[in-house]
């Protein structure tokens, strides 16, 4: 077995400090698109979360989108959610606000508070599964949750 990655502990460290308990998967390969991770877990693209990062427009503050893999978000209905246009940032802001690469962004351990909003879809299923750190990393878990541990808003994103 592979040494765990930093960003992994990191994730399990915040679920135990929240009081979730989550099993960490390491994939056999890639799980960084929301269609890849369903595969590697048997499970439908709408039970795949895609932590997705904005940034505001107008305050350069970083949100956090948890979206069904099924979903697209409508940037204008978030932009009026949040009160400010959001932008598509650079790899560097993703990481510097969640402390995780684009393809590993986990809706726990991130190194900053992020304001966070959870797509009511992921609510449809039994179990939904979210990055852990990295793109070959995931695990399972009850979407009320996640809600609970992240402290996320509930809407519709798309």
């Amino acid at each position: 077995m592979s040494e765990k990655p930093d960003a992994v502990a990191r994730v399990e460290a915040d679920a135990e400090a929240k009081g979730l308990k989550i099993a960490v998967v390491e994939t056999a390969k890639s799980a960084r698109s929301a269609e890849e991770a369903a595969e590697a877990v048997g499970a439908s693209v709408g039970q795949i979360v895609k932590s997705l990062v904005f940034k505001g427009a107008a305050t350069g503050q970083a949100y956090l989108l948890l979206v069904s893999g099924a979903n697209r978000v409508d940037e204008a209905s978030m932009a009026a959610h949040f009160g400010e246009a959001l932008e598509r940032p650079d790899a560097d802001f993703v990481r510097q606000a969640t402390g995780f690469a684009i393809g590993g962004v986990s809706p726990l351990g991130a190194s900053s508070k992020l304001s966070t909003l959870m797509d009511e879809d992921l609510f449809q299923h039994a179990t939904i599964w979210a990055a852990a750190g990295t793109p070959r990393h995931v695990f399972e878990v009850v979407p009320l949750q996640l809600r609970s541990a992240t402290g996320a808003t509930v809407g519709r994103v798309t």
